[in-house]
């Protein structure tokens, strides 16, 4: 997915005292949930609204998920009630149901996936009931997919308070990075990496699934790429790949950077645990990549698509997926890819926010 820089400190753009239409409530802690609302604020300011953005401080690493969520649901209560403090918003978004659980104002949650989806368990033991009451008392739910909204829990699912909005997917060939020019002044040969994945909480994203299948698929001097997480990050998960032939690890890059790389991927392989919405494999798609991957619990958005393009590359065998991605591609498949993530781009989108969205969050009395 696309990488940004996570936010070093509690950040607000609303000015003392302003009134604005929306007050977005970024958690931000992953690349996926800052492209997510980035893309959202830019549709709502594009759709004619005033809107002001703050991000949660990163709090101190803790051992558990539980106590994970405890410290981002207390960074974004201190951000959404700093800037609650500077300005007035009509109305108030949270992005994830992480942060409307302590929230200062009732507002819309949007969210890719409720607890009671991924934190089965212990992981889960307080936020799923207190995220059964926020859902209960959010003005609008905003899942990400249909697949997102199907594990909210029935009682909160209530007719006409909630609106999938999808996060618009869009190819980057059109960026200009220094790879695509680089490559049309004939410096990089198209295509030039076999395989990339995204390796970013790399237990949840199964790469020793991808990297046992690589080794198995890999021949002469094919390469795959490990994106999103450094090699010390790797190795506190338990992955130490200095060194392995056909395994270069890149870490974390700028949005525009990633984006070429997968310009230049023939395949984007991922084997995740759970897929709770997969922004980076429909940003593969999008910039031209095959995608092989597992089957996956969660609201895997990519999942039916790469199922429909090539049911080949979708199942447990990794390594002959690709073996036949690199060697017997479909050759329609990137057309095809085009086609099937439309309702993802965009204009789309912007056109769902601005005739769907905003009557429903901003209505005219207000």
């Amino acid at each position: 997915m696309s990488q940004a820089d996570p936010a070093a400190a509690t950040t607000g753009h609303g000015a003392v005292g302003e009134r604005v239409d929306v007050l977005l409530v970024s958690l931000g802690s992953t690349g996926g949930l800052r492209v997510a609302d980035a893309e959202l604020a830019d549709s709502l300011r594009r759709a004619g609204a005033s809107v002001a953005v703050v991000t949660a401080a990163p709090p101190r690493p803790v051992r558990t998920l539980a106590l994970t969520d405890v410290a981002w649901a207390l960074a974004t209560r201190r951000a959404a009630c700093a800037e609650l403090a500077r300005c007035t918003p009509r109305a108030v978004i949270y992005s994830s149901t992480t942060a409307a659980l302590l929230w200062p104002r009732q507002g819309a949650i949007r969210f890719d996936a409720p607890s009671a989806g991924n934190r089965p368990g212990l992981d889960g033991l307080w936020q799923r009931p207190l995220e059964r009451l926020r859902l209960r008392q959010a003005s609008l739910l905003l899942p990400w997919s249909e697949g997102g909204l199907d594990e909210v829990p029935g009682a909160t699912r209530v007719a006409g308070r909630a609106l999938v909005l999808p996060v618009p997917v869009e190819s980057s060939g059109a960026a200009g990075s220094q790879v695509e020019s680089a490559r049309s002044r004939g410096a990089a040969p198209e295509r030039d990496i076999a395989a990339i994945t995204y390796a970013a909480n790399p237990r949840k994203k199964g790469l020793d699934r991808v990297l046992a299948a690589w080794r198995r698929a890999r021949r002469q001097a094919e390469e795959l790429v490990v994106a999103g997480a450094g090699a010390e990050d790797l190795e506190r998960a338990g992955f130490d790949l200095g060194g392995e032939e056909g395994v270069r690890v890149i870490g974390p890059l700028p949005p525009a950077e990633y984006r070429g790389l997968l310009r230049r991927a023939r395949v984007f392989v991922c084997a995740p645990r759970r897929e709770d919405y997969g922004i980076a494999q429909l940003e593969a798609l999008a910039d031209g990549c095959l995608l092989v991957t597992t089957e996956a619990p969660g609201p895997y958005a990519a999942l039916p698509i790469a199922r429909e393009l090539d049911p080949r590359l979708v199942g447990d065998d990794l390594s002959s997926a690709l073996r036949i991605a690199l060697d017997d591609p479909s050759g329609d498949y990137l057309e095809r890819a085009r086609k099937a993530l439309e309702p993802f781009g965009r204009e789309r989108v912007d056109f769902l926010l601005a005739h769907e969205l905003l009557p429903r969050l901003l209505p005219r009395s207000s």
